[in-house]
């Protein structure tokens, strides 16, 4: 398994732990209702969308029979994700009290977020197209045929 897929699979597990923490938080005490939108995309964001993306780069090269096009890509979607996703959840945080540094903090972080998502859009989808042209270049080359004996040695 890669590196960042390993990284990936973790830090989504540590999204889930922080957000029933903070979701058991806000049931503790109604108030910090204000923190929902931290709570949700600590949940889907970070657990969801993070082991998506792990599975994601460890299943669909093999489904698709070609490697990942750029593992390095994927070392850098990983950093982007999970720093823009830090950064989403300080801006929630700072919005009720610093409404201006939570919306410079927020859109920030949600840039982030959105490019590690398009270095996974990229690097998947081109995956697939080398896949694609490994068999379309197989078909079009002539097969060697082997005498009996060695076939089916």
């Amino acid at each position: 398994m890669d590196r960042f897929v390993h990284w990936f699979i973790k830090s989504s597990l540590a999204w889930l732990g922080g957000g029933v923490v903070l979701g058991v938080a806000m049931a503790a005490h109604p108030v910090w209702i204000v923190y929902r939108p931290a709570h949700v995309h600590m949940n889907l964001l970070g657990f969801v969308t993070m082991m998506i993306f792990g599975v994601g780069y460890h299943v669909l090269p093999r489904v698709a029979g070609a490697p990942l096009r750029w593992p390095q890509l994927g070392m850098i979607h990983w950093w982007l994700a999970n720093t823009g996703l830090a950064l989403m959840v300080a801006g929630f945080f700072l919005l009720p009290s610093l409404p201006q540094i939570g919306r410079v903090t927020l859109v920030a972080g949600g840039s982030m977020a959105a490019s590690g998502a398009f270095c996974f859009i990229v690097n998947i989808w081109r995956t697939i197209d080398l896949a694609q042209a490994r068999v379309a270049l197989s078909k079009t080359q002539p097969r060697k045929v082997l005498p009996v004996k060695q076939a089916i040695a």
